[in-house]
């Protein structure tokens, strides 16, 4: 009994030292799974909250790489225009597993060509990727993940069609993991180099200009004991990062913290936490240009021009205490919730987390964040997080990633569309939440997201600086997929989303997407050859244009197995 409520109350240390990761990862609101928590053993690793085996399973090399080519004829209907174009499509979708690698990719190339002229012929990359390596088993891995997606501007993550100008982005994350111990004590330590790369294709775009590049580092350290020789857990750690932007305000983050915290095992499913430390965050940017009587120097289109010569701006600046306290309450091996509120970045500010499994393939995950971001971590943090064995949901019409990847377990996937909703290069202050429900039934299967975002940003006030970028944005997505396998060959898809963007910005009104697709495929000649059909429906709003894109698809694809 001592045996089984000693390692009850060891797992219980596990899952709360998730808590701790988080908190003192700058622009993290979720904690990276390749995070060890504080007190585990050499070895052990977490994932979802959950304590797996010491050691990683002993595996057969087996992977399956899937390349196809792919034509359609789409035919699109938008105010009584209609569109007729060919859409040639190539891509590979695959996992590698190994003993010590695992890795997973889908990845497509588009080219529309238009019949009668009235579309440019256009390129697309889509895709995401990852990859975890250990390079000393239950010691030392490698992370790394890749993305390529459009969006269509502010406000809009989702329902990018052909017809509609797009912002391109690119991102990808890397970096190690260390977790081993000496003697009862863990020793926790990672690193991650984040970049991303914009390209707006808008006419009346720049964000490229304003915001084109940026590249992040991030280090945390941390040392701990688990209770057992002591009544409580304890761990120290420390963080720091830093992120360089690129375009005409050479935008600069930089924070760095230290603190420790305590684990106190009440009963073998509930734990209280509490913490106490000290950070430091700062963001600046170039001033603007100014003649003699201090008026903002303004260029040909209209925008103020930057003078690095002179001094910097800060934009943001919190320096001080933060603390905090909360409970870890797990009733069973299928549920768990994490729940913390204190002091941090000169307020009150309140996570937590709570995950349950339904059954074995069906179960939710909610989230609520608070934390100061870049766009850049923002985006790879998300990616960081993509599930094991994850689907990518493709929109059949476009090719273009859908809101949410779910994973193969239930109630595990990311929601992208939160972060991609506002492509900007100033530093903010995000605070939301966000659900995520999947699952699989038979011949069914079905996922569903739902995120609400408001950011804050960190931008100078005054003459040259109004009207640039928003103080003040929010949106809110909901995202759902169902699928019915209909015999071996064919199935049927139904996917439908929805995202309201408001913003401060005096430029920008009110953003309202809808859509929804239906698509049907059927197999043939051994499962190589794949009719697909597809109709669409879309419709955007931003305040001064509402257009509504009614779209048909039919097409073969062929895949190399």
């Amino acid at each position: 009994m001592k045996h089984e409520l000693n390692r009850t109350l060891r797992r219980l240390t596990l899952a709360v030292g998730l808590t701790f990761a988080a908190a003192g990862a700058y622009a993290q609101p979720l904690p990276p799974e390749s995070d060890t928590p504080p007190g585990a053993e050499a070895g052990e690793a977490v994932e979802d909250g959950r304590a797996p085996e010491s050691a990683p399973r002993r595996r057969n090399s087996r992977g399956e790489i899937r390349p196809y080519l792919e034509v359609a004829q789409v035919l699109s209907v938008s105010d009584g225009e209609t569109l007729t174009y060919t859409n040639v499509a190539a891509g590979v979708d695959g996992r590698i597993e190994t003993r010590r690698v695992t890795a997973q990719m889908s990845y497509r190339y588009d080219r529309q060509i238009e019949w009668d002229g009235d579309l440019p012929e256009q390129d697309q990359h889509s895709g995401v990727a990852m990859v975890n390596a250990q390079i000393v088993p239950g010691v030392l891995s490698v992370d790394a993940g890749a993305l390529a997606t459009r969006t269509g501007g502010e406000g809009r993550a989702l329902g990018v069609t052909q017809r509609d100008e797009a912002v391109n982005v690119y991102s990808a994350y890397a970096g190690p993991t260390l977790s081993t111990h000496a003697g009862p004590v863990a020793i926790n330590a990672s690193y991650r180099l984040g970049y991303v790369k914009i390209d707006d294709d808008r006419i009346a775009g720049g964000l490229d200009d304003d915001f084109d590049e940026s590249v992040a580092h991030s280090a945390t350290a941390s040392v701990g004991i688990a209770p057992g020789r002591l009544p409580v857990g304890v761990t120290v750690g420390a963080g720091y990062a830093r992120e360089d932007s690129g375009g005409r305000w050479d935008q600069r983050f930089e924070g760095a913290y230290v603190r420790a915290d305590v684990v106190v095992p009440v009963s073998p499913t509930l734990a209280f936490t509490a913490g106490i430390g000290y950070e430091d965050i700062e963001a600046s940017q170039a001033d603007v240009l100014r003649d003699a009587t201090g008026i903002p120097v303004i260029d040909a289109n209209g925008r103020p021009v930057p003078d690095p010569s002179r001094p910097r701006l800060l934009t943001y600046n919190v320096e001080g205490a933060m603390y905090d306290a909360g409970v870890l309450w797990r009733p069973s091996p299928r549920t768990e919730l994490q729940a913390r509120a204190g002091h941090r970045y000169g307020g009150t500010t309140v996570i937590g987390s709570l995950s349950h499994r339904f059954s074995e393939n069906a179960g939710v995950n909610v989230q609520v964040f608070d934390a100061v971001e870049t766009f850049n971590r923002s985006l790879n943090n998300d990616l960081s997080h993509l599930p094991a064995n994850f689907e990518v949901n493709r929109d059949p019409l476009t090719g273009g990633l859908g809101g949410c990847v779910f994973g193969g377990e239930g109630g595990s996937g990311v929601c992208l569309d939160r972060s991609l909703q506002a492509v900007n290069g100033n530093s903010f202050r995000a605070r939301g939440a966000s659900l995520v429900v999947s699952g699989g039934r038979r011949l069914w299967s079905y996922g569903a997201g739902a995120s609400y975002v408001n950011r804050r940003y960190n931008r100078p006030n005054g003459l040259g600086f109004d009207g640039l970028s928003p103080t003040e944005d929010e949106n809110f997505s909901l995202y759902g997929s169902v699928g019915r396998q209909l015999s071996r060959t064919s199935e049927v898809n139904f996917d439908a989303f929805a995202s309201w963007y408001s913003s401060d910005l005096a430029s920008v009104d009110d953003v309202t997407t809808l859509g929804a697709t239906l698509s049907y495929n059927r197999s043939f000649l051994m499962e190589r050859l794949q009719l697909m059909a597809a109709l669409g429906l879309y419709n955007t709003d931003d305040g001064l244009d509402s257009a509504t894109t009614a779209s048909g698809l039919a097409g073969l694809r062929y895949t190399f197995r």
